[in-house]
């Protein structure tokens, strides 16, 4: 049995290993943790570096984020995901900005839109040093393996047991570097697969790993099968080397973002075209694909057309233009609407060239 407290070997663990380099540990400010730990939600370190570096390039500070058009905070967030992050972290820009000052309190900060009780605790811990628990899934995987706290996290009665483990556990001394140091532990060594006990500096007590059934925890939220959404998509593409998009509504499934329109099967799409007098010089069926959200399977079909027809204007999902190709990047698109504007945009070049 190590004779350490639970603080103090995490925090001898973390001096000699843990991560200390990462972007939004340097010049460190409330606002760029709050930038940081909101793009970290449910999103690994790996992924979220290029994109707090770019999006910090952009917008350095909270006034440059408030005053920034949605539009522009949405195409620096394209291809991360839970695209409320987004909306939400312009929401609470420009709140602060009315505040004046970066609140300083976690009832303060929970009351800004997209900040919860772990972020609020991140924030108050790492960018103002003071004690504050927080859970989020590599904490929450961490202190269910060291106590071996059975029943998905997701369950009131378990998250709260959890919560009172963590505020238990937290120190009042070092509070940023112990809230890195146990973020850190989850993500590198007490890992979801293949964790790395024998270097764990929790392995003389932690109950999981006693038992010999660390995998076993924390317990794994229940399956069930995700239902699967059929849509077409129309790629509608010009001679003048445009296509036309449609920016979604603000709230929903890729809110705010613009999106090829869609419809329920091919022949809407067709249909549609019809009805706004779309000349056909050349269409395409591509292959179907499928796109996974959190609660279900979207199985799309990209249909291309090419056409000399000219339409601009309001559609049904609200604005919607024609956009060169080449200046799509610098569009808030979802990311599966990128990566087909993408293919389509290489296999015009393509054609370009052997044409």
């Amino acid at each position: 049995m190590n004779s350490l407290a639970f603080d103090e070997r995490i925090l001898a663990w973390f001096d000699q290993h843990g991560r200390k380099d990462l972007p939004w540990q340097q010049d460190k400010s409330p606002y760029r943790v709050w930038i940081s730990e909101t793009m970290l939600q449910q999103t690994q370190v790996a992924t979220v570096i290029p994109y707090f570096d770019a999006f910090m390039a952009r917008f350095p500070t909270v006034e440059s984020l408030a005053q920034a058009p949605l539009d522009e905070v949405l195409q620096y967030w394209s291809g991360l995901g839970y695209y409320a992050r987004a909306r939400n972290l312009h929401k609470t820009a420009l709140s602060i900005q009315s505040l004046g000052r970066f609140p300083d309190t976690p009832e303060e900060l929970q009351q800004l839109p997209g900040i919860g009780l772990s972020t609020a605790g991140a924030i108050m811990c790492i960018a103002y040093d003071r004690s504050h628990p927080i859970l989020d899934g590599n904490v929450r995987r961490v202190l269910a393996r060291y106590r071996a706290i059975s029943g998905w996290p997701g369950e009131a009665k378990v998250n709260k047991q959890l919560w009172e483990l963590s505020r238990a556990l937290t120190p009042e001394h070092r509070a940023a570097d112990y809230t890195q140091a146990i973020m850190d532990l989850g993500a590198t060594v007490c890992t979801r697969g293949r964790p790395a006990c024998d270097a764990c500096p929790l392995n003389a007590d932690c109950l999981a790993f006693a038992s010999g059934c660390v995998a076993a925890f924390p317990t794994p939220k229940p399956s069930k099968t995700l239902p699967t959404k059929e849509r077409a998509f129309l790629l509608l593409a010009n001679t003048r080397q445009q296509v036309f998009l449609e920016k979604r509504p603000p709230a929903g499934i890729w809110g705010g973002l613009w999106c090829l329109p869609e419809f329920e099967s091919l022949e809407q799409a067709l249909a549609w075209c019809q009805d706004h007098n779309i000349t056909i010089i050349d269409r395409n069926v591509m292959d179907k694909r499928r796109h996974t959200f959190s609660h279900f399977h979207l199985d799309y079909t990209p249909l291309v057309i090419l056409t000399d027809s000219r339409i601009s204007g309001v559609s049904e999902a609200g604005s919607a233009e024609w956009y060169r190709i080449e200046s799509i990047g610098r569009l808030g698109l979802a990311a599966p609407i990128k990566r087909l504007l993408k293919q389509y945009q290489n296999q015009e070049g393509k054609h370009d060239k052997t044409g």
